[in-house]
């Protein structure tokens, strides 16, 4: 074979390199966008639960500031007298650094990113039996029950938490 034959046959295949090289680089870009666009979509749903998270602890510490104001002896509430006036704000900027309404029965407190409110639900004699079905006790110790709710907003995250409490008279 002649260096002329050899130039002819490695002629005929010139540029079919750089097609399959250009694919191959296409292929390559498409992967790469598309594990981008998994990594950014990863990283907001971790974000997502990072607030979600923030809040429902911020609303827990709430409940418990709450219950924890109960519990001191001397503290006392009227009922609420109407459903609108118990509904809690539509915003946290409208509950003031500590809040109390008399008139209504609701005390609403905000403190750092949560707040919580203090509701005079009733009386009983045995709160025990509306979990557990035992019988109402003899000792005819009365009990005051109020709800509080407690939410947490971290971000754009918003958590809220209930909890009744029984308190002795």
């Amino acid at each position: 074979m002649s260096i002329r034959t050899r130039y002819r046959a490695a002629s005929g295949q010139r540029g079919m390199t750089l097609v399959v090289c250009l694919v191959f680089l296409l292929l390559l870009t498409l992967i790469g966008v598309s594990s981008m666009q998994n990594a950014t979509l990863q990283e907001k749903m971790a974000g997502s639960v990072t607030l979600r998270n923030g809040s429902f602890q911020i609303a827990e510490a709430m409940l418990r500031l709450g219950e924890n104001t109960v519990k001191a002896t001397a503290y006392t509430q009227t009922f609420c007298n109407t459903a609108a006036n118990c509904a809690p704000p539509t915003t946290a900027n409208t509950i003031g650094t500590s809040s109390y309404a008399a008139a209504n029965g609701v005390v609403w407190v905000q403190s750092g990113s949560g707040y919580y409110a203090i509701q005079k639900v009733g009386t009983t004699n045995n709160p025990s039996i509306i979990a557990s079905g035992v019988p109402i006790n003899t000792t005819r110790k009365f009990y005051e029950l109020y709800r509080i709710t407690g939410v947490g907003i971290q971000g754009t995250s918003r958590t809220v938490l209930e909890s009744i409490y029984a308190k002795q008279q």
